[in-house]
């Protein structure tokens, strides 16, 4: 590894005017540098080590916790006229006219609200 302190420099580079770029970032960054140059493209993993073994790796992101609230898929809604849905579809008629249907479906009761053709 005698030419890793060139591509250290490198990241370093990149690092001092991105400082929230991870080592894909950088990665990207440094390829298409090199592709510029007319250089040899340098490994994405040879990038992860370099800046893994210099602390210059980020911090994870903490995990989201899951919702506590159940979802079954369903949309409840318990009053007309509070949620709306909208649908289209088009299809080719024989004659090949296009026909285009558009429609607004109350959540409450499925009830169309609107429609268009």
């Amino acid at each position: 590894h005698t030419d890793d302190t060139d591509v250290l420099l490198r990241i370093h580079h990149v690092i001092g005017e991105l400082p929230t770029y991870g080592y894909r970032r950088v990665w990207a960054l440094l390829r298409r540098q090199a592709e510029l140059d007319g250089m040899p493209a340098i490994n994405a993993k040879r990038v992860y080590r370099i800046m893994r073994q210099n602390a210059l790796l980020l911090g994870r992101k903490p995990a989201v916790p899951p919702s506590k609230r159940a979802h079954t898929g369903r949309v409840a809604v318990k009053e007309s006229n509070q949620r709306w849905c909208s649908d289209g579809f088009e299809f080719c008629c024989d004659n090949g006219e296009r026909l285009r249907v558009t429609f607004a479906l109350d959540c409450c009761d499925r009830e169309a609200l609107h429609w268009a053709v």
